[in-house]
């Protein structure tokens, strides 16, 4: 039975700094929806990436698993030992960028790889802490003429897309055009049509379906694609099947020598000064997921004064500058450690707003999604070998997802035509340019073409700190999970 709360009270749990340690089933709660939620749409999308860290990154399939479960007690660890109020998740629109980076003619090996990508999450550490601790992080958000801020963005997107239609299609798209394809439509219909979210209102069975991300779509294409014989879990080499039966077993070890900065040795100075442009963008990024995050929680607040929500930006970059410390020196895959993944953050708490008779405590939704299915069904081979032949499926949609969901926001933020030119400019200097030369490109085309700062903040409006800091709740969807 977890600990009763007061009404009015913070849920309890045991201080450490400026944390709370909340322990499941001690200090949370157990609750029955966030579980399912978890356990159906964090499988998959968390393994996303295996088919990445093997064909790209050089590891067999249990290292590849493996770093995806460091990577889910990592997150998992945001809410649990650190007490945030978040649905944490990646800072996935830096994903493609990160992509583009790491996976060039720069770094040729995999150990070079994983030596940029210690780099990305230590060089992102850093920037947390110091910008937590001095407050500059708001400052320095709100310095961003809104035209740069939105040239960041639709980098991602234009990335994004580009590793799915260009970049990834011959190994994934070409082969399997129909399920990718059909996934894809599936969830950018169900995530953004217009007409879609009018019979969303009316009908609450499609409300709910639409409410799950990508997994209707990622359902659906594999039904189809096994049917069509896209999808199968034969080895053709030996005629058996491919699903294992049997519990993981941990290759601690040979992931270690592979990917640890103690056996591959620490990236160059060289590399971490190359890794700052990228490790910046992903922090802007990171800094509207926060305030997004905090947004949703205040409105929803309202409605259930039995419990007092902390809200601490600073505590928020200390924690996910911990969890990309830990990251970086264990299982370095950036950008896996981020603040917010918005569309399962929106459905806990929405749920949460209710009432106490629906969710006691919002730490315990949070709890029960992050901490009671994935991380643990991970290990059981049935489940990720059976999902294996689905995995190019989950990181298309992952990455269309988030390049629509960019290119959706940021288009929102120029008002101006010459603006909206600076948008698009910059963010295709971002997406095709490596880091450093992207980003000087967009802020030379911002400041020749607007005239620096304060004529872009006019441009903008006086909503301008609003747009720096990210985007406000209501201007995503909330059926955008692959957001985290």
């Amino acid at each position: 039975m977890p600990s009763e709360r007061r009404d009015g009270d913070a849920q309890p749990g045991i201080a450490w700094g400026p944390f709370t340690l909340r322990i499941p089933f001690v200090h949370t709660g157990f609750e029955a929806p966030e579980f399912l939620q978890g356990v159906l749409v964090s499988a998959a999308t968390g393994l996303a990436l295996v088919p990445l860290m093997t064909a790209q990154f050089g590891l067999g399939f249990e290292e590849a698993v493996l770093m995806s479960i460091i990577s889910g007690f990592l997150v998992a660890s945001g809410p649990i030992i650190f007490g945030e109020p978040f649905a944490p998740g990646w800072i996935t629109p830096a994903l493609p960028l990160v992509l583009n980076f790491v996976l060039s003619e720069q770094f040729p090996t995999p150990t070079a790889k994983f030596q940029m990508m210690t780099a990305l999450a230590l060089s992102l550490a850093a920037i947390l802490i110091v910008m937590g601790v001095t407050g500059l992080g708001k400052r320095l958000i709100d310095a961003l003429p809104p035209a740069l801020t939105g040239a960041l963005i639709m980098g991602a997107a234009i990335a994004a897309i580009k590793r799915v239609l260009v970049d990834d299609a011959p190994d994934n798209l070409l082969k399997l055009p129909v399920s990718i394809g059909l996934a894809i439509t599936l969830c950018l219909v169900l995530a953004f049509s217009v007409p879609m979210q009018r019979w969303r209102q009316q009908i609450p069975w499609l409300n709910y379906v639409a409410s799950l991300g990508l997994l209707p779509g990622f359902l659906v294409a594999g039904i189809i694609g096994a049917l069509i014989g896209e999808l199968s879990w034969i080895d053709p080499a030996t005629g058996q099947s491919t699903i294992r039966w049997e519990i993981m077993s941990l290759p601690l070890e040979s992931l270690s020598a592979q990917v640890s900065p103690f056996r591959i040795g620490f990236p160059s100075l060289s590399m971490f000064i190359e890794a700052l442009p990228l490790a910046f963008i992903a922090y802007v990024i990171l800094f509207g997921d926060i305030v997004t995050g905090i947004e949703v929680l205040r409105s929803a607040a309202r409605s259930r004064p039995d419990e007092r929500i902390d809200f601490d930006a600073t505590r928020s970059h200390l924690s996910v500058g911990i969890r990309n410390f830990f990251m970086g020196l264990t299982a370095p895959f950036f950008p896996t450690q981020g603040a917010l993944w918005t569309g399962v953050h929106v459905i806990i708490v929405n749920r949460w707003s209710l009432g106490r008779d629906q969710m006691n405590s919002l730490h315990s939704g949070i709890a029960s999604y992050y901490t009671f299915g994935p991380p643990v069904l991970l290990f059981l081979l049935p489940i990720t070998t059976g999902l294996q032949p689905m995995f190019p499926i989950a990181l298309a949609l992952t990455l269309m997802l988030t390049g629509f969901a960019c290119a959706y926001v940021a288009m929102d933020i120029p008002t101006t035509p010459a603006e909206r030119g600076v948008v698009m400019l910059g963010g295709a200097a971002i997406a095709f340019f490596p880091p450093l030369p992207g980003l000087v490109t967009a802020a030379l085309a911002t400041y020749l073409i607007l005239g620096g700062p304060a004529r872009s903040a006019q441009t903008a409006g006086d909503a301008s700190g609003q747009r720096t800091s990210g985007p406000s709740p209501d201007a995503l969807p909330h059926t955008v999970s692959e957001s985290g």
